[in-house]
């Protein structure tokens, strides 16, 4: 099903968000740091420094954006009562400074009885948005994409065609880049990256993983990166990393490992793309993404099974590479060579993927405790935060402010 609705607004093809803005997942540069100068707080609490709190219904484990002014979201709420409602599936936004809705739509109708099963911490409004100050691209997954107005959350173009069979729901949300907007189909039945025409909704290209992995399914959301003067989106699924040309969805190169259910996002540090395998047994990979062809043999520049994470992304600060596994295990990389610096034990579970911002990295376990330090050649904490409430979408950085998504509500953390 498309569903088209005539706009007036200027089609928007490539990303153009203002200076302060978080306008996708792990924010501007897609590997989780704020821009230049932004300086959110380092303690908070239910009471300290939490400029708003927005409650938000129904559930959903997206991440916040920050465009234009206002915060956008994705959420889930349940239609009735009973062990398989139906969903509304919903985008939200909000506005930064006040917290009040601006506006709440309904995008798409999910069938509760014939609605697939999910993970117990994933939910139906998992994938992130995209947003500028004139549109906002929702992802659901299996369930359909779509391109809403920003000013009222109007439905510019809608698609359902691109379904397939999910194993626990969705994860991996889009990115716009070489004129497209891209995401991963990591089903049971289909294996492959998509390109869409951000003013319609088409299908641009399509281009198989061609892994033919015994466990199929991921959620990984892909990272656009530059070599050598190209623009590369790397996408990682089952058993494969491939680097794509954005614009027509041709595969430069590709690797192979073996690992599933993969859903941290790469990240691109000293010219090495770096990624977690996922399931059974995670290991961290790190390629050199200039080669063509399949480089398996010739651009694995390097492996570790320590640190690896199977939800939290990686950050790359400088020369430095820190992860954080499911069991909070904080571990500092040399980036280039693999060699792990540090390492810090947490406690805790974290989902949530890392950011920098003022200098400080920000972690969030799935308790809602944030942790804060300073990157070096040491574990160098600045604060330990408690909110009290489950956290398992990543923070976005904007300006001073921080926003966490929980369970119930979406926070302004703000100095005053």
């Amino acid at each position: 099903m498309r569903r088209l609705v005539l706009s007036s607004l200027t089609l928007t093809l490539t990303l153009t968000p203002s200076a302060a803005d978080w306008p996708q997942f792990r924010g501007p540069t897609q590997q989780g740091h704020a821009e230049t100068g932004a300086n959110p707080p380092a303690e908070w609490g239910p009471k300290k420094n939490v400029a708003w709190r927005t409650e938000i219904p129904g559930q959903g484990w997206s991440s916040p954006v920050v465009a234009g002014g206002r915060v956008y979201l994705t959420t889930a709420v349940p239609q009735g009562d009973g062990p398989k409602p139906d969903q509304s599936l919903r985008a939200v936004a909000l506005d930064a400074a006040s917290g009040k809705v601006v506006w709440d739509v309904e995008v798409f109708r999910q069938d509760g009885a014939s609605a697939p099963g999910i993970h117990s911490k994933n939910s139906h409004a998992s994938p992130t948005p995209v947003a500028d100050r004139d549109a906002v691209y929702v992802h659901f997954g299996h369930l359909g994409t779509a391109r809403l107005s920003a000013k009222d959350g109007s439905t510019v173009w809608a698609t359902r065609e691109l379904r397939y069979a999910p194993v626990h729901g969705s994860g991996g949300s889009p990115v716009l880049a070489g004129g497209q907007l891209i995401f991963s189909i990591d089903g049971a039945d289909r294996q492959e990256v998509v390109g869409l025409d951000p003013g319609s909704g088409a299908v641009a290209w399509r281009t198989p993983r061609n892994a033919n992995p015994v466990k199929a399914f991921s959620f990984c959301t892909p990272l656009v990166i530059t070599v050598d003067g190209r623009e590369q989106v790397v996408s990682v699924g089952s058993d494969v990393v491939m680097g794509l040309d954005p614009a027509d969805g041709k595969e430069i190169w590709r690797a192979k490992f073996s690992g599933y259910s993969i859903v941290p996002r790469p990240v691109y540090a000293a010219g090495l793309v770096v990624f977690g395998t996922g399931y059974d047994n995670a290991v961290l990979y790190a390629v050199r993404p200039g080669g063509t062809g399949d480089v398996t043999a010739t651009h694995v520049a390097w492996t570790s099974k320590k640190g690896a994470p199977r939800n939290a992304s990686p950050l790359a600060v400088g020369d430095a590479l820190y992860t954080v596994t499911d069991g909070g295990l904080l571990t500092c990389f040399d980036a280039k060579s693999g060699r792990v610096r540090w390492d810090e034990g947490l406690g805790g579970a974290y989902t949530a993927s890392p950011l920098f911002a003022g200098g400080r990295v920000y972690l969030l376990s799935e308790d809602g405790t944030g942790t804060v330090f300073g990157p070096g050649a040491g574990y160098d904490p600045v604060a330990t935060n408690k909110l009290g409430e489950r956290v398992q979408a990543s923070p976005a950085a904007d300006g001073d402010a921080l926003y966490i998504r929980t369970a119930k509500a979406v926070y302004r953390v703000a100095g005053k």
